[in-house]
Order: structure tokens, then C-alpha cells, then sequence
């Protein structure tokens, strides 16, 4: 079976997260989206675990069902933040879980070192070696995936607080790490270019904060599996068997992708900023130093670089968002809604739309712009002005005034 996933999500006992993310939300929304698997978010938060129970039936596939038989698979996200190696270390892990069984006893573990209750991404003073240690002396099927990994403040190799490899992050235990997630500022591509990172599954998700459809499966991965169960899923991941590809937005879209100043709204190239000695030309303090700048930092490969047999994945950008560029209005305004449930009354689901809805088809639905602008976006072509220190790209039309 194809399945599309997104199995980095959160609950609203996290923060800065929509006070209406519930399990009946994130299946309505995932349905919509034409997500197959949905991480469930947050299991270690102590009244997010007991709706999950209550929501979710398990059925021994490891894979947890809603009453309406949409699947979820037990996730959540924790934050390390630590010392090693004369540094101050921030660092995100995914963790998959295949029961509350074993869910029980991560939670035990982990309320032995800190607060479960005031956040529903926990943060921890552990490091990665010993947290990875730990969990797997609990469960071999615990999975650990580190989040976003080029992220500037909280990713693995990210400028500020990160490592120059994985070996360096978990020392002996990195032969428990099987794979890593790109995050909305990096993609395949980019990854490609590090030699240390091609034994490991490329992974795509959301970490969506609400399940409006343009944050939900904004990044995804695809699965092809014999039947949907927990060590199927774990399985295609750890071998890339199975591991059909990743749907990517854009990598400029994402938050952290040029270098940049947000308070100076001053972003620009890695290039600029070796001329400019990473230095904000407006305020002269040091610049937030971007995923694409990191790439090239670590890289050992040049740009361009193409492995044999890559996955496959598609650059593709919300369709909301494609529908205010035409528009010319906010992302959310009932005239982008008008359009957008129009489509998805006659095609199901976004997924469809974006990947696979004949161009012939879509135009007896939408305006020729719009369906244009779907078949431009499924063939990569709409420009994005880079994202920096925590501002979003911005998506842009070509008859549109250029953003650079």
C-alpha cells in the first residue's frame, strides 16, 4: 500500500499551538490533505495522553485507529538542551513508539529528569547519548529521528548550538540513528551534498503547530508498504526499503534558509555574508547564520550533486498558498476558502490536486490562473523569496515585482 505521512505534528498543550489541535481535527484535516499516517504529537504530555487513550484504540499493528479507522502512529518531540564539547547543545528528537505500553515507560523515564505537564515539546537538560541510550535499553522499536536537523537554534547540525555530524552528537550510540528530517529550510538536494548523511532515510514532515492545510503535511514522506503496521513503518526507515520519497516545500519557504537579521529585516546570501563578516549591515551584530550557509559549511560534495538511485521527492507549495498569490489576499480570506473547497469537492483531497489532477480537469473548476499556477507549482517553477531568522519565505508569481 502507498500511504502519504506527516509524523511530526503536535497537540495544543504545546506551545505556541492552536487551542483547537485534537484527534478529531487532525484526522479531518489530515483527510483533506490526503495524508495516509499521522504522528499523533506530544505523547508524553500527561493530559494529552490520557485523550489519546481515550481517542485511539489500539488493535497489536502498532498503529492506533480513530473510530472512524484513521490511522495514527504514537509520536512526540522532545528538546535537549545541554553542554558537550565546550558548547552549549540544543537539539530536537522525533520519537515513534509502538504501544502505550511503551509509551508508559519512556514517560516514566523521562518524568524522572524533568516537567512533563508545562509543555507538550518537554525540554530536558540529557543529552543525545544518553537519552538514545536510555530509550533503548526500554524498547529497540523506539525510533529516534533528529528533528530538523539544519535549523539554526534546536538542529542537530543547525550554527548555532548544533554538531559537525551525528557521530559527534551520539558517539557510540549513533548506531541507533537511521534517519534525519530535512525541516521546511533544507531539502534532498542539500542533503545530498554530505557524504556523512547518505546512510541515513531522508524524512519530510510537518512539525505543524495547527491543522489548517497549509501547515499540515507541508512536508510529508511516502511509504510503500506490504500492509500498514508499526514494524513495517519502522522497517522502511531504518533499511529505505519501503521509503518511497518525500513531498518538500521549497526550501526557501522554510524559516532559517538565507542568513539574516529579522528585527533589521535584513536577510541576504551565504555569499553576502562572507563579505559582509556574517554582519548585520544596519545594526552591525552578528547575522542568524541560514540552513543554506550550514549546508555549504559541512558539505563535502559540490552543488548539483546526485546520488545513484535517489528517492524521489516533489517541491510543492500549499495550496492555499497558491491560490492568495492569484489572488492577491491573506492565505486564510473566505474568497482563497471559496476556491480551495471548490477543489476539493470535485477532486477529494490537495494531495491529488497538486501531484495528479490533469490540467484539462482542474480548469473546469478554477480560473486558468489558478490552474496554471497548481501546474507551475507541480513542475517547480514558482519563485520564493529566501526565509531568514525565523521569517518565512515568500512565494511569488513571475509577473509579480521580484522580492530579491
Amino acid at each position: 500500500m502507498r500511504l502519504i505521512s506527516d509524523l511530526h505534528v503536535h497537540s495544543r498543550f504545546a506551545r505556541a499551538t492552536s487551542n483547537e489541535l485534537n484527534i478529531p481535527n487532525l484526522e479531518k484535516w489530515a483527510k483533506v490533505k490526503g495524508l495516509g499516517l499521522i504522528g499523533t504529537g506530544d505523547f508524553t504530555h500527561p493530559e494529552w495522553n490520557q485523550e489519546l487513550k481515550r481517542d485511539l484504540k489500539e488493535d497489536g499493528t502498532g498503529i492506533l485507529k480513530t473510530e472512524n479507522n484513521f490511522p495514527f502512529v504514537l509520536q512526540t518531540e522532545v528538546s535537549l538542551m545541554y553542554s558537550q564539547g565546550n558548547k552549549g547543545r540544543r537539539v530536537h528528537l522525533v520519537l515513534l513508539a509502538p504501544s502505550f505500553e511503551i509509551v508508559d515507560q519512556i514517560i516514566d523515564y523521562f518524568a524522572k529528569k524533568g516537567r512533563l505537564d508545562y509543555d507538550g515539546r518537554p525540554i530536558f537538560g540529557l543529552n543525545a547519548i544518553e537519552v538514545t541510550e536510555s530509550l533503548k535499553s526500554i524498547s529497540d522499536q523506539i525510533e529516534i529521528i533528529p528533528a530538523h536537523i539544519w535549523t539554526p537554534w534546536f538542529g542537530l547540525l543547525g550554527s548555532k548550538s548544533g554538531f559537525n555530524s551525528f557521530e559527534e552528537a551520539f558517539e557510540d550510540q549513533v548506531k541507533h540513528i537511521y534517519s534525519l528530517e530535512t525541516g521546511l529550510s533544507s531539502d534532498p538536494p542539500m542533503n545530498w551534498r554530505l557524504s556523512q548523511l547518505d546512510k541515513y532515510s531522508i524524512l519530510s514532515f510537518s512539525d505543524l503547530h495547527s491543522f489548517w492545510p497549509w501547515r499540515i503535511g507541508r512536508e510529508s514522506t511516502i511509504f510503500e508498504l506490504p500492509e500498514l503496521t508499526y514494524k513495517n513503518l519502522i522497517n522502511a526507515i531504518r533499511t529505505k526499503q519501503g521509503l518511497a520519497g518525500t513531498i518538500e516545500v521549497d526550501p526557501g519557504y522554510g524559516k532559517y534558509h538565507f542568513d539574516g537579521h529579522r528585527f533589521c529585516k535584513f536577510s541576504c546570501s551565504p555569499q553576502d555574508s562572507k563579505k559582509r563578516n556574517n554582519t548585520c549591515p544596519r545594526c552591525n551584530k552578528q547575522l542568524t547564520i541560514g540552513v543554506l550557509n550550514r549546508v555549504e559549511e559541512l558539505a563535502d560534495r559540490e552543488e548539483g550533486f546526485k546520488p545513484e538511485n535517489p528517492k524521489p521527492f516533489h517541491s510543492l507549495l500549499p495550496l492555499h498558498e497558491l491560490i492568495s498569490l492569484v489572488l492577491e489576499t491573506s492565505i486564510s480570506t473566505q474568497k482563497v476558502w471559496k476556491e480551495y473547497n471548490h477543489l476539493i469537492m470535485k477532486f477529494g483531497n490537495e494531495f491529488d490536486i497538486l501531484l495528479n489532477t490533469p490540467e484539462e480537469q482542474l480548469i473546469k473548476v478554477v480560473s486558468e490562473k489558478i490552474t496554471s499556477t497548481i501546474i507551475k507549482n507541480r513542475e517547480g517553477k514558482i519563485k520564493v523569496k529566501p526565509g531568514y531568522d525565523g521569517e518565512y519565505g515568500k512565494a511569488m508569481l513571475e509577473e509579480q515585482k521580484t522580492l530579491f
